[in-house]
This record gives C-alpha cells, sequence and structure tokens, in this order.
C-alpha cells in the first residue's frame, strides 16, 4: 500500500503559465493567502453586532433565531456545497470559477446594505455560502496546483496562519464598524472586487501532464476517478477536526464566564491569545512537515485534548486560558496537516474534487460543534463537563491515528 502520511503529495506537473512563461512564486502565493481570509471574513465580522441587528428587526418574527442564523449559515452552505465546487473547479478550471465567486460574493455580502427584511438579509448570507464554498476550494487547488513538496507545506501552514490572523483583525474591524451602524461591516465585502481583478491578472489554472498519472485524461473527456478510498479515512477525521478545531473559538467566552470573566474587553484579549496560538501552531508545521503525518497528527490532536479538558476541568482563570492556548496550538497543527493528508494522493484533475469534499468536511464540523457541545452540556450537567470529554475524545483521535496512520505507512 503506498505511504499515504508522507508529507509531499503526487509528483506534479509544472504549473507554469503557458500564455506568459509565468511559473508561480511568492506573488501567486500572498494572493491566495489573502484571498483565502474571505470566508473568515464572512464568518466572525458580524459577530460584533448581532446584538444591534436583533434590536433593528425586534418586530420580526423569530429574530431570536434569524440573527443568529446570519452569522452561521454562510459555514453550512460551505459544507454543503464545496464538493459540489470541487467538481466543476477539476471540469472547467479554477481561476475562472474564483474570478466569478469573488465577485458574486461581493454582490451578495453587500446586499445587506439596502435589503430591508430581516428573512431576505438570511437569503443573502447563504448566497455568500454558496460563493464561499467556491472561494475556499479554489484557492486550496490552486496552492496544490502551484507548489509541491516542502514549499506547498509551507504555503499550507500560512493559509491557517492567514486565517487565525485575520479573524482577530476582522473581529475587531467589525466592532469598530458596528459602532457606526450595524449594516457597516458589510461595506468590507466590496474588497472581494479588488482580489477579483488581481486574480484574474495575476492567477492561472496549470495544466496537467505526464508527470502525474491522474493527470492524462480519459475517454469521452470524463475525469479521472478520485482515490475515495485514500481519501476518505483524511475527511472523516477532519470532520471531527472541525469540531475540535471550533470548540476552543466559540467556548472560551462561555468558559471564561463560568469562571467569573464579564468584561468583554478581557474576554476578547483571552479569545485574541488563543488566535495567536492557532496561528503559531500553523506555522510551526511548516518546519515540522518532513516529520510525517502519522507523527503530526497524534501530536495536534494530544495537544488539543489536553487544552480542553484543561478548559473544562478548572474552576480558575489562568488554567483556563492556559487551556484554551494549548488547544489552539493543537489545532493550528492540525488543519495543515490534515489537508496534505488529504491531498496527498490526489492528481490534477482529481485535486479539485477532494479539497472540495476535505472542506465539506471541516465546515460541517465547525457547524455541528456548538450543537455538540450542547448536547453534551445536557447530558453531562455542565459545561465543563463537555468540554471534558471532547477532550478525553481528541486524546482518544490522537491515539487512533498514531496506530492506524502507522500500520498504513
Amino acid at each position: 500500500m503506498a505511504d499515504t502520511t508522507a508529507p509531499t503529495t503526487s509528483s506534479a506537473s509544472p504549473a507554469r503559465d503557458r500564455r506568459t512563461d509565468r511559473v508561480p512564486g511568492r506573488t501567486q502565493g500572498v494572493l491566495l493567502m489573502f484571498v483565502s481570509c474571505l470566508p473568515i471574513l464572512g464568518a466572525v465580522l458580524l459577530a460584533p453586532v448581532l446584538p444591534s441587528m436583533q434590536d433593528a428587526f425586534a418586530g420580526t418574527p423569530g429574530v431570536e433565531a434569524l440573527v443568529p442564523v446570519t452569522l452561521t449559515i454562510p459555514a453550512l452552505m460551505i459544507g454543503l456545497l464545496a464538493p459540489f465546487a470541487g467538481g466543476i473547479v477539476d471540469r472547467f478550471g479554477r481561476t475562472r470559477l474564483l474570478v466569478v465567486a469573488l465577485v458574486v460574493y461581493a454582490a451578495f455580502g453587500t446586499a445587506p446594505l439596502w435589503l430591508d427584511g430581516l428573512p431576505a438579509i438570511v437569503l443573502s448570507r447563504a448566497g455568500v455560502g454558496v460563493t464561499e464554498a467556491a472561494i475556499m476550494t479554489c484557492c486550496t487547488t490552486l496552492i496544490a496546483d502551484y507548489f509541491s513538496g516542502a514549499e506547498r507545506d509551507r504555503w499550507l501552514g500560512l493559509q491557517t496562519v492567514f486565517a487565525s490572523v485575520s479573524a482577530t483583525v476582522f473581529f475587531a474591524v467589525g466592532g469598530g464598524l458596528g459602532a457606526v451602524s450595524w449594516r457597516a461591516p458589510f461595506w468590507l465585502y466590496a474588497s472581494s472586487l479588488v482580489f477579483a481583478v488581481l486574480a484574474a491578472r495575476l492567477l492561472w489554472t496549470p495544466t496537467g501532464g505526464a508527470a502525474d498519472p491522474a493527470d492524462t485524461g480519459r475517454p469521452g473527456g470524463a475525469l479521472p476517478p478520485v482515490p475515495w478510498r485514500s481519501v476518505m479515512p483524511a475527511v472523516a477525521v477532519t470532520l471531527f477536526g472541525g469540531v475540535v478545531f471550533y470548540t476552543p473559538i466559540v467556548e472560551l467566552p462561555f468558559a471564561l464566564d463560568r469562571v467569573g470573566v464579564t468584561a468583554v474587553s478581557t474576554i476578547g484579549a483571552m479569545a485574541a491569545l488563543a488566535s495567536a496560538a492557532t496561528a503559531v501552531g500553523a506555522f510551526t508545521f511548516g518546519r515540522v512537515a518532513g516529520r510525517g503525518t502519522s507523527a503530526l497528527l497524534p501530536v495536534a490532536f494530544g495537544l488539543a485534548g489536553l487544552g480542553l479538558v484543561l478548559m473544562g476541568a478548572t474552576d480558575a482563570v489562568a488554567p483556563t486560558v492556559a487551556g484554551a492556548v494549548l488547544a489552539s496550538a493543537g489545532t493550528g497543527l492540525m488543519l495543515p496537516t490534515l489537508l496534505v493528508w488529504a491531498i496527498t494522493p490526489l492528481g490534477f484533475q482529481q485535486r479539485g474534487r477532494g479539497t472540495g469534499l476535505w472542506t465539506a468536511a471541516l465546515f460541517i464540523g465547525e457547524f455541528l460543534c456548538p450543537l455538540l457541545v450542547l448536547a453534551l452540556t445536557a447530558v453531562v450537567g455542565g459545561l465543563g463537563g463537555a468540554l471534558v470529554a471532547l477532550g478525553v475524545a481528541a486524546l482518544a483521535m490522537a491515539a487512533g491515528t498514531r496506530v492506524g496512520l502507522t500500520r498504513v505507512r
């Protein structure tokens, strides 16, 4: 059996732009990093203005449910539609879909500036999620297309770094604009138009070649099948990994409230510290990727599990924050490790579908995270017990992936 735990992917054909003889480099990598942050914009930008939105639509039936849905529905749409976006990417190309998605993203994202009804705003947010599914799939696929080996590992780690840092920045910007008006943060969605122009000028869809057996095409124009038996274990673990990744992000404010911290500024500072730990973990990946998935993934889940157990088992502030930092460092290492595991067996004409399914698993896990924590809280009688239960599950996953991946290798 092939070693699917190695940090590098299958031999990639040159990603040179045949029209201009350009080769991908730092310009393309940095642009893809920034574009990858746009779905993060959709996830956190509105959080500070949710109370103001609820007040503005106080007379709308079901406002208590509809307003939070404006924040979460894009992630659900990514989870549902990313696999379909992956199929389009493989069949029709990366950059064309990316540019179109960036333009439509601006239209849906800014729609609440002139929409008056809350249900219409919720629908526009669903449209944002549709475009985000395409953006995420295209960006990650292009990173895998343009780069290989250690350089690919470094860019995939930086993708998580950029996402973590941008989450902190967007939260602060959303709060500042929200002080002006609850509609003001929606203007930032227009920034995708700038990225659409840059993507059209600086990015291209590489073509597969004989260096990659999966790139040879099939009779009748059919796409080569994806080696699902090799990809699905990574996808399944990523579904749980999405839950673990999102837990310290969503639950840290509630965990701090549980130990007596109620000041919004203090909670924000502690959340920023945890976010920085995620970035550090992801940044570390590019330097330790040579150890392979079978070594890194158990460490990542182990750190996350220990951190969640510490968050849930303590009644003091310092250990709660320390647990969140430890868990976040683990999840920062975990995401690029899972992605590299998933894309390792994929060729050029398979990469969009495989990446789309991986993205769907991650975002479905994130969407399910609050629901799962809520269910565990009801079963064990408190948030602390729920965090400990998830931490123990993450530790079990660390042991399981260590054994399973070592056997495969």
